[in-house]
């Protein structure tokens, strides 16, 4: 839709004027575009202002365009202010996310901010994630790497920047639970080239402690970024001694936490890891000690008692008594053993008498001495009459031998 032939022509054919609302809906028309709706922005923080209310007022212009440098006007409500991880400042380089809009009353464009990052820090988490697939995959986070840390120390080193409060913390809780000497191996822990001064102080004391603590206060991503740099992950790694690390806040995990052996939430809770409690340590000892002495005097009452009953046994009274008993309690199994020897003769006997007896019964031959006889006829057993002729010749056998006859006749009962 053409705006400037809306209006009727008046006679000379100029365009009739339109109103400062009519230009202004033209101009809104126009930042619809949907290239101007979801924009994301960099440029370089200027002019900031913190309203009373809560919102932010700044300016966007190009880093290192001079006094020539393209400027943009921003706004960014409370609501999405209240949500900035950190406090935007003059010359900080910025990303904001947001959609252009007019501002009526003063017939201006201005960009309306919802979001906002430090320039570079979203390539800083893709840079760190670079570096955690890579160490990854050199196993320099597995688990079967990870170290015991010694039980009883005899030097540790630190670590950390020599003028901050982690220092101190960590001589405290190792003065309290275990005095020692504390090595510290000063360097700075943030910065641009931080990551190669921490390196260099884990392998200027790694050879002279038994112990590492690698130790930094809380702070924000870029803050604790050295922490994750390949230079500090493979000093830890390589390492002749156990390291502890703690760094940053407990939610705060670099990929120094990863190498270290051990990960502790604060430095205190590191120096608690590396040396023991001396006053646990004396509890257990005299609970020992008294486990000792209990089980000592157990077994000197024990001997003791063994000790008497050897003298009461070796006495000559009694002595003579216990070989009387022997006597007696010898002559009692004896007479045990002649009585259950004849009984069990006698029941011997008897079965062998009964077992005699049966097998008698069932001899063919006692039968026969009876005066029985057995007639065979052709080697067959003739059981009646009725299996003889006149003339067949038949073997009768006796008890005491047979002999050959030759039937006559046959009677039949």
């Amino acid at each position: 839709m053409d705006w400037f032939t809306t209006k009727t022509e008046p006679p000379g054919g100029k365009a009739a004027p339109l109103l400062v609302s009519e230009v202004s809906a033209i101009i809104r028309e126009l930042l619809d575009d949907p290239r101007l709706l979801d924009i994301r922005v960099r440029g370089e923080v200027t002019n900031y202002k913190h309203h009373g209310r809560g919102h932010r007022y700044f300016s966007l212009s190009e880093k290192g365009g001079g006094s020539t440098a393209a400027v943009i006007k921003c706004v960014m409500w409370k609501s999405d202010a209240d949500r900035l991880p950190f406090t935007p400042e003059e010359g900080m380089e910025v990303i904001v996310s947001g959609s252009v809009t007019l501002y009526a009353p003063h017939g201006a464009y201005q960009l309306q901010v919802r979001a906002m990052e430090k320039a570079g820090l979203g390539e800083k988490y893709l840079l760190v994630e670079k570096w955690k697939k890579e160490l990854a995959a050199l196993g320099l986070f597995d688990t079967d790497r990870k170290r015991e840390l010694p039980a009883f120390p005899a030097k540790i080193g630190v670590v950390t920047s020599e003028t901050g409060a982690v220092i101190h913390d960590i001589k405290n809780v190792v003065a309290r639970r275990y005095p020692l000497e504390i090595i510290i191996s000063p360097t700075a822990v943030q910065g641009e080239d931080a990551h190669r001064a921490i390196a260099e102080a884990i392998r200027r004391v790694a050879g002279r402690v038994d112990l590492v603590i690698v130790a930094r206060g809380g702070g924000s991503f870029e803050d604790l970024f050295p922490f994750n740099h390949p230079d500090v992950v493979h000093a830890i790694a390589s390492c002749p001694v156990p390291v502890v690390s703690a760094i940053g806040h407990e939610v705060d995990v670099t990929l120094a936490d990863l190498a270290a052996d051990v990960r502790a939430p604060t430095p205190s809770a590191a120096a608690e890891l590396a040396v023991p409690d001396r006053t646990a340590l004396l509890h257990r000892l005299q609970e020992q000690k008294i486990r000792i002495e209990t089980a000592l005097q157990g077994r000197v009452a024990w001997a003791r008692e063994e000790l008497q009953g050897l003298r009461d046994r070796l006495r000559p009274q009694k002595f003579t008594r216990k070989i009387g008993e022997r006597r007696q309690y010898t002559a009692d199994s004896a007479e045990r053993l002649d009585r259950a020897f004849t009984t069990r003769i006698e029941r011997e006997r008897l079965l062998l008498l009964r077992m005699k007896t049966a097998l008698e019964a069932g001899n063919p031959l006692c039968v026969l001495s009876r005066g029985y006889c057995i007639a065979e006829k052709d080697g067959k057993l003739v059981k009646g009459v009725r299996a003889l002729t006149k003339d067949d010749r038949l073997k009768i056998r006796f008890y005491d031998g047979s002999s050959q006859v030759i039937v006559e006749r046959t009677d039949h009962d």
